[in-house]
């Protein structure tokens, strides 16, 4: 409502129910009077930020200049900032809990200064995941390397902490009596059917025969840990999630918050009361940019910008580049989405993408699975990029389909953004936006390697590695070369074992190992080795029985997947069978090879091999005798175990002699892209967030038990160490008061270039003999209760105390690393805290001086926080990163900037001095203001300030108080 853009409003055509705005009815192929693309031309991302703008337009915090640069994004990219309003705010709780404290705390300042605190909620829809509170008391190894067997007792290693472990016996599941696994009788409690463990716990099953079994000691111990520890900090949240509006907590247990926005929170398209808008959203958590993948424009962000799009304002970003990665060709049978991924990550790290938007587009887009292309957009850090985006497509709204949208959602989806024309096309007809520049890359050219045969960075062609492996032999000892005889280079050891000849030659498969721990963990290319299993076993191949294989999972969930798609008995029947959870072949906890064959490879010199799909490969690692090892994917390492050798060509040599003495090849058995796609959509993806939204649902019985209080107004315990008030509204008043003169303020700390918001803000644990640690130690908490100072966010004592307590900060009173400070009255070296309690006390205000580069790092709100609340009024530098320019002024500090080519070296200044900063009534964007020390030196700053709204936020003591004001 109010909009200058709401003639722009309009029905869809199939569901005219639904309103929207639809950008390409202002004014046509040129919006208002500005002679620029077409919607056709613009990149997918901006149209997001150009509707968002239109439609959020209200002439001050969204101004209808702001949609028209986005708009001639073409001319302006890297010219102009834009705000952002997205529709979505995604916390996790390290996060959230300083961002709740504050609506809290400004509920309790509204009711004091006359207002009704029940309209104090977050102005835009925000969710909480609780899930970063988890800390490891207990650990243990439930099931390592080979089992056990002879059955009988099994001794389980001690935990780490703070209890030792039985031992104990471990019973057979359910009608197996044979069973070698820690299963045991009983319910597990939980839902039947595939998938129906937790997501994020391994799941309750017996690897061997899938049977259920109780949930592991180690799994309930932290779980009762992390409620005992942080009851308090889970008590109130429960209490904002009943007292707020627009506010949604995602309780412990559930998932990690990337995990959740994924699978669960993502609209993809809002509809609020019948209007439509496209999904977008900004978040702490540094893996937000996944969702991007799905079409859904997202990017992390710190805390005070966060807390600022809650509280009804936009985030403003400089108007970015936007670098097009077009993907053209095929992708090889044999490549797999790991190949995938790792290859447009690189190609994406060389082409400089670092602070732009990157858009995918292209004939080989609709190849990506939504696994890949959310992985692909996850790794956005890898490669500097805010964000790589992936329009909406018939891919997506496949995936979505199985994510569980409904036939009514999926269709005014699809329709409302075909007609705004935010859904991509396949068709090569279809018209490409332009960009700002253009990658390309081939997915023809992405091919599958091996590394090998001694080292990991030695990678090898799989269409080379009979020919690299010939070379090996050839070369002399060294990291790749076995310096073999010309003339023993062919030689053949036959070997009796169980009752049958085989006959041994260099480049022998003796080891097998199926392992899908770290980059080897998505489904995709372990369903990829099963369905590869599956074709060899009907195809009648086999694998020779003196291979040594396994299939040791990352987890449970794995086995979960095998088992619920089919393939796991395909494996077995190939020897792949599942030999438990944790490190096994790569750290060299593999069963020793069959006697006869040691005897043999030792007796010929023959160079044998090993191959698996983990991460370390070194010559001898997996067994003395197997000098030749590769690391590859799961399918090849399946693939090379029927082949039983490595000196392999597959592209012209089967794998071996089927039913009726037909040849094989590893082309008959590759499962393709589209059968993978299909499976791991039907089996993996559909059960996966059928359980995260049961798990949703019905929350957990901890959190359902939690009790916490439902009054509009927190009750604060005063003795609490977790929540406390913060004092950001002390001075709260209906109106601004004028920009105050600083006068004779002290340097708190004066600091050189490059200081970065781990030196300010506090993180990690917290010293015993920091300030924090003796308020808590006056609380009468021990150093085991200490926890950390991310925990504690909620308590602004703790958090101040920690500001600028840093060991590495270098301040130049001192002179060396240390978080401390000199009191000039009384010329003490102090604590930074407590140097500053004493200048509040004295009524003293305090300033920083600071070098080039200042707020260096990653965004954190109590980087801007703790400095205001030790009573900083101004930081004088001779530039800053320009989020946390951002968030001093959001939080009530002037960021003043020296004049080019001045500094506090060339003005003289020792920082001892005191300092008057005068501000006159009236402000204006990047002003030149007089300061004068009390040596009577005079020099002029720049006061940063971009924009007008930066100006008002400033005037009203940052954004709380200015949102605050307008709950009045």
């Amino acid at each position: 409502p109010g909009s200058p853009y709401q003639p722009a409003v309009e029905a869809l055509e199939s569901h005219p129910e639904k309103k929207f705005y639809n950008v390409s009815k202002l004014g046509g192929a040129k919006y208002g009077s500005v002679p620029c693309l077409t919607p056709d031309t613009l990149p997918y991302s901006i149209r997001v930020l150009f509707e968002s703008s239109v439609r959020n337009c209200d002439g001050f915090l969204v101004k209808e200049t702001d949609a028209m640069n986005i708009l001639d994004w073409k001319t302006k990219q890297n010219h102009v900032e834009v705000p952002f309003c997205p529709a979505r705010v995604v916390l996790q709780d390290f996060t959230g809990i300083p961002a709740m404290v504050d609506f809290a705390a400004m509920r309790e300042a509204v009711r004091n200064a006359g207002g009704d605190p029940v309209k104090v909620n977050p102005a835009c829809p925000t969710d909480l995941t609780v899930d970063h509170s988890l800390q490891i008391d207990f650990s243990k190894c439930a099931i390592q390397n080979a089992p056990n067997p002879g059955g009988g007792e099994q001794k389980l290693p001690a935990k780490l902490s703070p209890m030792k472990a039985q031992p104990r016996k471990l019973p057979p599941c359910r009608g197996h009596s044979g069973c070698r696994g820690s299963c045991s009788t009983g319910e597990s409690g939980r839902s039947s059917g595939p998938f129906s463990a937790q997501i994020e716990n391994t799941p309750i099953l017996c690897p061997f025969h899938l049977q259920p079994v109780p949930e592991p000691e180690t799994v309930l111990k932290n779980q009762e840990m992390e409620f005992g520890r942080n009851r308090e900090r889970l008590q109130f949240f429960k209490w904002s999630s009943k007292v707020f509006e627009n506010i949604s907590i995602i309780p412990p247990e559930t998932g990690t918050a990337h995990q959740v926005n994924l699978e669960y929170l993502s609209r993809v398209v809002f509809d609020v009361k019948d209007f439509l808008h496209p999904d977008s959203v900004v978040g702490t958590d540094s893996h937000t940019t996944m969702v991007n993948g799905l079409g859904i424009l997202g990017w992390g962000v710190g805390g005070i910008e966060t807390e600022a799009v809650m509280l009804g304002m936009p985030v403003t970003l400089t108007l970015p580049e936007v670098v097009g990665c077009e993907l053209t060709g095929t992708v090889s049978p044999f490549a797999t989405s790991i190949d995938i991924v790792l290859s447009i990550t690189k190609h994406l790290r060389q082409a400089d993408v670092a602070g732009k938007f990157v858009e995918f587009f292209g004939s080989g887009v609709s190849q990506l699975s939504v696994a890949d292309r959310t992985t692909i957009a996850n790794m956005c850090p890898e490669y500097g990029a805010i964000l790589s985006f992936f329009p909406v497509d018939n891919v997506t709204l496949k995936h979505l389909k199985h994510a569980g949208f409904d036939k009514a959602k999926l269709e005014v989806t699809e329709a409302y953004l075909k007609t705004v024309k935010l859904f991509r096309n396949d068709e090569s007809s279809s018209r490409e936006p332009e960009y700002s520049q253009v990658v390309q890359v081939s997915l023809s050219s992405i091919i599958p390697y091996v590394s090998g045969p001694k080292r990991s960075q030695d990678r090898v062609a799989v269409n080379n590695m009979k020919s690299d492996f010939q070379a090996c032999l050839n070369e002399k000892s060294g990291v790749k070369g076995f310096q073999i005889a010309a003339e023993k280079q062919n030689d053949i050891v036959p070997v009796q074992y169980e009752g049958n000849e085989y006959k041994l030659s260099h480049g022998c498969v003796v080891i097998a190992a199926v392992i899908s721990c770290t980059n080897n963990c998505n489904p995709s290319v372990m369903l990829a080795a099963g369905l590869l299993a599956k074709k060899a076993v009907e195809a009648g191949l086999v694998v020779k029985p003196y291979i040594r294989t396994s299939l040791s999972p990352g987890s449970g969930m794995v086995t979960h997947y095998l088992s619920s798609s089919g393939v796991l008995p395909y494996l077995s029947k190939l020897g792949f069978e599942v030999v438990g959870y944790g490190c096994s072949t790569c750290v060299g906890n593999t069963a020793p090879l069959p006697e006869a064959i040691r005897n043999a490879i030792k007796q010929g010199d023959i160079i044998a091999c090993g191959v698996l799909s983990g991460t370390k490969n070194f010559e001898g690692r997996l067994c003395d005798c197997v000098r030749a090892n590769y690391l590859a994917s799961p399918p090849l390492v399946v693939a090379y175990a029927i082949a039983g050798t490595v000196r392999i060509d597959f592209d012209t040599e089967p794998l071996g002699t089927g039913f009726n003495g037909k040849s094989i090849y590893l082309r008959d058995i590759w499962p393709t892209r589209q059968e993978l796609h299909t499976v791991e959509e039907e089996c993996v993806i559909s059960s996966m967030f059928k359980e995260l939204k049961e798990k949703m649902e019905k929350g957990n019985k901890r959190w359902n038990l939690l009790e916490a209080p439902e009054s509009t107004l927190f009750p604060w315990d005063l003795k609490s160490t977790y929540i406390r008030c913060p004092s950001f509204f002390d001075k709260l008043a209906k109106e601004p008061v004028s920009p105050q003169a600083v006068e004779n303020a002290h340097v708190l700390l004066y600091l050189g270039d490059s200081v970065t918001t781990d030196h300010i803000s506090p993180a990690g644990s917290i010293a015993r003999s920091s300030a924090a640690a003796k308020y808590l130690t006056s609380k009468g908490l021990t150093p085991r209760e200490f926890n950390s100072y991310g925990a504690r966010r909620g308590n602004d004592a703790v958090m101040t105390r920690g500001t600028f307590a840093n060991i590495k900060l270098l301040n130049k009173f001192i002179g060396k690393p240390a978080p401390k400070t000199i009191h000039f009255p009384s010329g003490q070296t102090l604590d930074v805290f407590e140097a500053a309690e004493l200048y509040q006390k004295e009524g003293i205000p305090v300033i920083i001086l600071a070098g080039k580069k200042y707020g260096l790092g990653s965004s954190r709100d109590w980087a801007a926080k703790g400095p205001f609340l030790l009573g900083v009024k101004a930081v004088l530098a001779e530039s800053y990163e320009k989020v946390h320019r951002s968030q001093l002024i959001g939080i009530g500090i002037a960021p003043l900037q020296f004049r080019p080519g001045e500094n506090p070296s060339t003005l003289g200044l020792t920082g001892r001095e005191q300092f008057s900063i005068l501000f006159p009534p009236e402000l204006s964007p990047r002003m030149t203001l007089d300061i004068k020390t009390s040596t009577g030196k005079v020099f002029s700053v720049i006061a940063l300030f971009e924009n007008n709204m930066e100006i008002t936020l400033y005037k009203n003591g940052g954004s709380l108080n200015f949102v605050a004001r307008r709950f009045l």
